[in-house]
């Protein structure tokens, strides 16, 4: 009888990383990024950035040092973002090993998808989504946001591990 064992989804591999992902998965991840990217050059003003690009200055009374900020920086971590987008793109469709800088830019852009997933979700820190009732209309949604945060943790602790 066969034993299943469990590979995690990113791993050390010849002096890089390899994706242990199927297609599915690299499918998935692919959509979503081309939906970030869709918000990201889209309005400014879309309230499921807000996490993405938090205020830099928070009190009322500094609302114009934050406006300034964003006119000067705005643009700036867009380009960085979509610049790792189309990495995370490319990286999916090679075979390994990937190399740190596209490990990087994985882990940016499952963060942000996070990010943005939780702006929509309306979730906080204090939430547990695995919490979330089966017939929940937005369980997909948390399962996905669970799915994302799992292998942001495995892309994280594979990187740092010496």
């Amino acid at each position: 009888m066969a034993r299943w064992q469990f590979r995690p989804p990113i791993e050390r591999y010849r002096g890089g990383f390899r994706l242990n992902l199927d297609d599915e998965e690299r499918d998935l991840i692919r959509r979503l990024l081309g939906e970030m990217q869709s918000l990201l050059v889209g309005p400014s003003d879309n309230p499921a950035l807000v996490r993405v690009f938090p205020a830099a200055y928070h009190l009322p009374e500094h609302a114009e040092h934050d406006a300034e900020y964003q006119r000067l920086m705005r643009e700036e971590l867009v380009a960085s973002r979509l610049v790792g987008i189309d990495t995370v793109t490319a990286a999916l469709a090679t075979k390994p090993p990937l190399d740190e800088a596209q490990v990087s830019a994985l882990m940016q852009g499952l963060n942000g998808l996070r990010l943005v997933l939780g702006t929509v979700l309306d979730l906080s820190e204090d939430d547990d989504p695995d919490d979330i009732a089966d017939d929940d209309p937005r369980a997909g949604e948390h399962q996905l946001y669970s799915f994302l945060s799992w292998l942001l943790e495995w892309t994280v602790r594979t990187m740092t591990e010496t």
